[in-house]
């Protein structure tokens, strides 16, 4: 049968919170034990499909497939890089491309996963800006990827998954309820039992979900991606600070972090004579002072149609050693995956 015409009938089970699952069920004349059951397929053993559902009877997984779909993504596209990263195209069951990334690089499995199809932030040196945002994903569309990317690591590389980021296609905090919905199913016990601790959400700088995520007492780690630590330059390559401006983030960092006492992650892509003067380390260094927090220092990898370039390496150099000199935690975040556009900021579709 055509998914995406079962979708269009049929409600996704993995929208039913397990209350509510439980009272679908009732009303369909089962046992309420049996809500657990499904739930426990669904969210731990990540089934597919009805089917797969084997503890269950024939007949009650048929009597759910006449009543439910399970909106699935499939894996489109494979891509290897020379140096171990794996990018891959996700299809959606509307069609709708998205792309996640496994990184394997200092004795971690890293997930890289989208949160929507395409993004409306238009960020000036990222390639997914340049693509209309279509639609958000569901939680059961992010949590399959960070299913799929585990299966890989494992298959490639005989290690499971250590950590997950929610950098990859679009704006995390401007999918709220759905991205925390994932962080639920992945983190929970009766979901994939992943730390949050190992968990790090990446915003482009969304004050008022920021606050929002020290309100609902989020477990995950924060970053933000900076950029630059002054009004113009930022305003120049990321239109969000028009309205989210350095101080009404930093105000908003304040609150987070009096509520959570989690330290901060600023991202921060070094660019060629653009934000790599001393000047502009300086700016970042008192930025730093706003709340806890550690810099992470990366390559600009190229955009087609972008005319910034990463920096020099003596220029990078006396920029992290200056913030280091502060006393400011600086990592160095070599680009993984270039060849194949699945570094930081080259998520595009291209295929």
């Amino acid at each position: 049968m055509d998914t995406t015409t079962t979708a269009t009938t049929h409600k996704d089970i993995r929208e039913l919170s397990l209350t509510e699952l439980t009272a679908h069920l009732t009303q369909m004349g089962e046992q309420p034990f049996r809500a657990r059951q499904v739930y426990e397929w669904l969210w731990q053993k990540s089934a597919h499909s009805f089917e797969q559902m084997t503890s269950l009877s024939k007949e009650l997984r048929q009597k759910l497939a006449q009543v439910f779909t399970i909106n699935a993504i499939t894996i489109a596209k494979q891509q290897h890089s020379a140096d171990g990263t794996i990018k891959l195209g996700f299809q959606l069951h509307d069609g709708h491309i998205i792309e996640g990334v496994l990184i394997p690089a200092d004795g971690r499995m890293t997930a890289c996963v989208s949160s929507q199809v395409g993004c409306s932030l238009s960020c000036k040196f990222c390639a997914t800006g340049f693509l209309p945002r279509k639609r958000n994903l569901t939680g059961a569309e992010i949590y399959d990827q960070v299913v799929f990317i585990d299966q890989l690591a494992k298959q490639h590389y005989q290690q499971p998954l250590t950590n997950i980021v929610y950098m990859g296609m679009g704006e995390p905090l401007l999918n709220y309820k759905n991205v925390l919905h994932s962080v639920n199913r992945i983190t929970q016990p009766d979901g994939l039992g992943m730390s949050a601790q190992r968990i790090t959400v990446s915003t482009a700088g969304i004050a008022k979900m920021i606050k929002q995520l020290a309100d609902d007492q989020t477990r995950f780690n924060l970053a933000l991606s900076l950029h630059a630590a002054n009004d113009e330059k930022r305003n120049q390559i990321m239109a969000i600070n028009e309205t989210n401006s350095l101080q009404v983030l930093a105000d908003a960092l304040r609150y987070y972090y009096a509520h959570t006492k989690r330290p901060v992650t600023y991202e921060y892509i070094v660019f060629h004579l653009f934000n790599d003067t001393i000047e502009d380390a300086q700016q970042l260094a008192e930025f730093c002072k706003v709340v806890p927090c550690k810099v992470n220092l990366i390559e600009y990898n190229s955009v087609q149609g972008v005319d910034f370039l990463k920096t020099t390496e003596d220029r990078l150099e006396i920029f992290q050693q200056y913030l280091e000199n502060k006393g400011i935690t600086t990592t160095l975040r070599r680009s993984r995956g270039k060849d194949i556009d699945a570094a930081c900021g080259q998520l595009a579709n291209k295929n």
